[in-house]
């Protein structure tokens, strides 16, 4: 028995134009990106927990205890731990809410400035979590809490829109072999987010966290 019409050599294919080509790949990595950022953020947990809790029992540098105390937002490394749970928790129930709250707007507004509004948003979101604050050595759980508020929100405009754009360029025909590759893209954001992290976590958080070190240092009485 022969193979589907679906499946025979350049049936499928001589349905798509080069236009639907750039929107498959457009939304494929637009939300492989928006998982590959919050993969990093599981990722960099670890030193996340070490730079909110910084001790005066730390070996790597000796300095005075009202120092370490001054730039410290944790007594300890398990509660900086709970508060990233508390972080995912956050994230993951305005992420649920704001799915619901994205399917409408996007029905309502153009599909393009609402995914591209809540990705480059997200990533502004991002930036100022663990970069902004953390240059102005501002650290404040109010403030993380509300901008991963935000983060989950803004995120969920990708799911919808992506789907919703990927629904209108592709028809019943063939769909399930699209949808079955289009589908991958958040296993490829978590593969291309864990990499990213890795490859650059040893010089982020050490810069940082030398540069602070730095600064910290001169203000650390010399003696006569």
């Amino acid at each position: 028995m022969g193979w589907p019409n679906i499946f025979q050599r350049g049936t499928l294919l001589s349905r798509f134009s080069h236009h639907h080509i750039v929107v498959f790949l457009l939304t494929f990595f637009s939300y492989s990106l928006l998982h590959a950022s919050r993969k990093t953020f599981s990722n960099v947990k670890v030193s996340i927990s070490k730079q909110w809790t910084p001790s005066a029992l730390n070996k790597s540098v000796e300095l005075p205890v009202e120092v370490w105390n001054s730039n410290h937002l944790f007594p300890s490394a398990e509660e900086a731990t709970l508060f990233l749970g508390t972080l995912d928790t956050i994230f993951l129930f305005s992420y649920a809410v704001g799915l619901f709250i994205s399917g409408i707007v996007g029905d309502r507004l153009n599909l393009r400035w609402v995914l591209s509004f809540g990705m480059c948003s997200s990533a502004l979101v991002v930036f100022v979590f663990g970069t902004l604050t953390e240059w102005l050595h501002f650290y404040s759980m109010g403030l993380y809490c509300c901008l991963w508020i935000v983060n989950g929100l803004l995120q969920s405009t990708g799911w919808p829109c992506v789907v919703a754009v990927m629904g209108n360029w592709f028809g019943k025909a063939g769909r399930g072999v699209v949808f079955g590759l289009w589908s991958a893209c958040a296993s490829v954001g978590n593969i291309l987010g864990a990499c990213l992290a890795s490859s650059v976590l040893q010089y982020g958080y050490e810069v940082s966290q030398l540069l602070r070190q730095k600064k910290i240092w001169k203000k650390i009485p010399t003696g006569h």
